[in-house]
């Protein structure tokens, strides 16, 4: 890299290409071609922190009547995210569940960047309502969401999914549980001591 290079992240790709010797029968040339994507960061400090936001789920349903869910992401770390991930529906009518379903391949997205990536479902899926859970992973980074929604008629955009929230991880559900067991304890003392002051009197 040129010594006077500023610090950030670039992107690239590294080209490997072999084409074959042109023929005086004929006009067609063939070129093999491989490419490596690049991601370098410049500067010190290491590399940047990754992170993602997941924001609306909006369902849908096109005029041959395949439904999908459009999820809205936004990159809130320093550095660039390919996004995958799988969407599971549960909740829906009379208690019936689908999926999980992939979300669309090859949605990167740039430090401060939105967009979107989607998940398709089969024709015959009903409307709903659904509880529909979306995990979306970047290397290390995963975000989940859950909302409730109902998908539309063949040509129409439903109402974005209400409800939205964070699922619970194994953290969150660990420090519950020990909060939890904390309060139980000092319930329990409370109640012990009561007892005694009863028992003086």
């Amino acid at each position: 890299m040129p010594p006077a290079a500023s610090a950030g992240e670039r992107y690239g790709v590294v080209w490997a290409s072999a084409t074959s010797a042109g023929k005086t029968a004929g006009n067609v040339t063939q070129i093999h071609r491989v490419g490596v994507r690049v991601y370098l960061d410049i500067g010190p400090g290491g590399e940047p922190a990754s992170d993602f936001t997941i924001g609306k789920l909006l369902p849908a349903r096109s005029p041959q009547g395949e439904p999908s869910v459009t999820v809205e992401v936004a990159n809130t770390g320093g550095r660039a995210i390919d996004l995958t991930g799988k969407v599971t529906l549960t909740e829906g009518p009379a208690g019936t569940r689908a999926g999980p379903f992939e979300v669309t391949q090859g949605t990167t997205l740039a430090p401060g960047q939105s967009g979107q990536v989607t998940a398709r479902f089969p024709n015959e899926l009903p409307n709903g309502p659904w509880r529909i859970e979306v995990n979306l992973e970047s290397g290390m980074v995963k975000r989940s969401a859950s909302a409730k929604l109902t998908f539309p008629d063949p040509g129409g955009t439903g109402t974005p999914g209400t409800g939205l929230s964070r699922i619970a991880t194994g953290w969150t559900v660990g420090a519950a549980a020990v909060g939890l067991l904390v309060f139980t304890g000092l319930a329990m003392l409370a109640r012990r001591s009561r007892r005694r002051a009863l028992a003086v009197h």
